[in-house]
């Protein structure tokens, strides 16, 4: 199985915490779709399409006419046989107008960026949509049968009680959507949000909003199936697995990431050089080949991720005795266990997850 990454960088406004690539020049909307297409016909795929991600950016900043003209490039070039087709999308370009388009052109997932149901803390976080748009959007993509949908939560904002965070939680709830990804507020540096001076939430209220969050949505019925992300049973993201599965994968657009197997590459993160390359016709990219060690720290980082783990027999074996060997203390800690030959975090783990990956990565 491979998949399509395909980046769309056009915001109509920029939220204060996005570390992304993105601009707000929506006049090079169409050229940038030409350029795109193009670059579709440049890179050839070698494993089968299962999966088709549009992220950004604001995907639904596309007119249905562009959506449409990046479909029947990707029809014609690679010929997918897709079972999960994702566009992400900010809840107020949600319109039964453009959900029909979307369920016309076979989009079956939609992840949008709900934030918080406070808005209060949307404006503070320069959001365009209110609360309520996120209710009236989960009902328009269900009756154009978008039945796969997917919202984002954040957590972790300054003076943000436990309670002010129930409440999101509860709300995401009552949506009854299929997936929930939840991120910590990260104040990242060269961000708007960064500039503002703003201190984010203490470690300790953090790690309490986490442990709610998690105890909340299981009992609701959802797995939690990686750090981030929860699912109701059969409903994981496909295409997302693939970055923690090792499994293959084509980026399309400025700053879009791919990966073969063998290399990863990054087109360059400028829409305006990533046009003129294209153009040209060059593909605007670094690449950089992974040897062994690389591959296995990859592994760490994207495997553990996960609830299944890293499967311990995919390693060859001077990587799995290093890592077996490295992983012993923290067994003993209680922080990773190995369950059918799989090592993977335990619950306690998930809290110092970055410290027990690095320190079984090679140096």
């Amino acid at each position: 199985m491979s998949g399509i990454y395909i980046h769309i960088p056009f915001c109509a406004s920029r939220c204060i915490y996005c570390g992304f690539y993105s601009t707000t020049g929506l006049e090079l909307r169409q050229k940038y779709v030409d350029v795109v297409c193009k670059e579709m016909t440049m890179r050839a795929a070698s494993a089968p399409i299962e999966t088709i991600y549009f992220g950004g950016g604001t995907p639904s900043q596309l007119t249905p006419e562009q959506l449409r003209q990046l479909f029947l490039y990707i029809n014609k070039v690679y010929a997918p046989h897709v079972t999960e087709v994702t566009i992400e999308m900010n809840p107020d370009d949600v319109t039964p107008e453009y959900a029909e388009t979307l369920s016309q052109l076979g989009v079956n997932r939609v992840s949008m960026g709900a934030q918080t149901f406070n808005d209060e803390r949307l404006r503070f976080l320069r959001r365009r949509h209110s609360s309520s748009q996120v209710y009236d959007a989960v009902r328009i993509l269900r009756e154009a049968g978008i039945c796969n949908i997917s919202i984002d939560l954040m957590y972790g904002f300054p003076d943000e009680t436990l309670d002010d965070f129930r409440r999101d939680i509860d709300a995401a709830l009552a949506l009854d959507v299929e997936h929930i990804s939840a991120y910590c507020l990260m104040i990242e540096e060269g961000t708007a949000l960064h500039r503002m001076g703003v201190e984010a939430a203490d470690e300790e209220t953090e790690r309490a909003m986490y442990e709610m969050l998690i105890d909340c949505l299981t009992a609701a019925g959802y797995e939690h199936y990686e750090i981030s992300n929860f699912a109701r049973p059969g409903y994981r993201s496909r295409h997302n697995s693939s970055y923690w599965n090792d499994t293959p994968y084509i980026g399309l657009g400025a700053a879009a990431h791919s990966y073969d197997g063998h290399c990863r590459s990054w087109n360059v993160a400028d829409i305006r050089a990533y046009i003129a390359a294209i153009e040209r016709g060059e593909l605007p990219c670094e690449c950089e080949e992974l040897d062994t060690d690389t591959k296995y720290n990859d592994r760490i980082a994207t495997a553990l991720r996960t609830r299944d783990g890293l499967n311990l027999g995919e390693l060859d074996e001077r990587h799995r005795q290093y890592c077996l060997t490295e992983a012993q203390r923290f067994i003993a800690d209680g922080l990773l266990e190995i369950v059918d030959n799989n090592l993977r975090l335990t619950r306690r783990g998930l809290f110092v997850s970055n410290m027990v990956m690095s320190e079984l990565m090679l140096v």
